[in-house]
């Protein structure tokens, strides 16, 4: 099994691992009703998408 002839340093090892961030998602918000939802989906909390109603939305049970 091969191995490191030398040690290596830290700055190296991290610019190895620079790409390996995680990233957030990027949100927008609902024109609609202002909630915020992923960018070209359609609204979770609405329906809406593009300025009309693309998907029925079930109305949330509310909890005694």
């Amino acid at each position: 099994m091969a191995l490191p002839k030398r040690k290596l340093s830290k700055r190296r090892r991290d610019n190895r691992r620079a790409h390996l961030k995680l990233t957030l998602p990027n949100f927008a918000r609902c024109p609609e009703c202002r909630a915020y939802r992923l960018p070209h989906r359609a609204c979770p909390s609405c329906g809406y998408y593009s300025g009309r109603a693309a998907v029925k939305v079930k109305e949330a049970k509310s909890q005694k």
